[in-house]
């Protein structure tokens, strides 16, 4: 569901992408370091002194203890249907809750960022900016259009070249 946050908000969203030149997974921990400094950088804009909700998903058993290491704390919030009507799969979500500080999700970004985990929301607990990690990059979903342009702008050289900002 976090994926439909750009088609939803357009007006509000923008997407960053984690690596130089649009690459998307990183072979090296200095592409790691890139990687984690980019998305920090964004996170502490979007969040610097508030509380944050970090919500993850998973998909079955098993998964607790993986997920305690990714989102330290995160408790069981709900459960969802999966949105493909070809399978009954169901998605379980979990938020935790923390004061932000830069680096505290980079093992949960680091596992995105290499595919290993999917469905994270990071947002301010009065809901007003989401940030989404994917493998590849984040999308923002800020408070307003010129929230976004000023991020934007900010951060202008780890834009897509894409038209549509894909």
């Amino acid at each position: 569901m976090a994926d439909q946050l750009k088609h939803v908000y357009p007006d509000r969203w923008v997407r960053f992408h984690s690596l130089p030149g649009s690459k998307r997974y990183a072979d090296d921990e200095s592409e790691y370091a890139i990687l984690l400094r980019r998305h920090n950088t964004v996170l502490d804009e979007l969040f610097t002194r508030q509380r944050v909700y970090i919500v993850t998903a998973t998909y079955g058993a098993g998964e607790d203890d993986y997920l305690q290491k990714l989102n330290p704390g995160s408790r069981f919030w709900t459960t969802l249907r999966d949105e493909d009507p070809d399978t009954d799969r169901t998605v379980d979500l979990h938020v935790g809750e923390r004061p932000w500080r830069p680096g505290m999700t980079d093992p949960l970004l680091r596992a995105v960022a290499d595919d290993e985990h999917r469905n994270v929301i990071i947002m301010d607990t009065a809901l007003h900016r989401l940030y989404h990690p994917y493998d590849g990059g984040a999308d923002c979903l800020v408070e307003s259009t010129e929230a976004r342009d000023r991020l934007k702008e900010a951060h202008s050289g780890w834009l897509s070249r894409h038209s549509g900002g894909f």
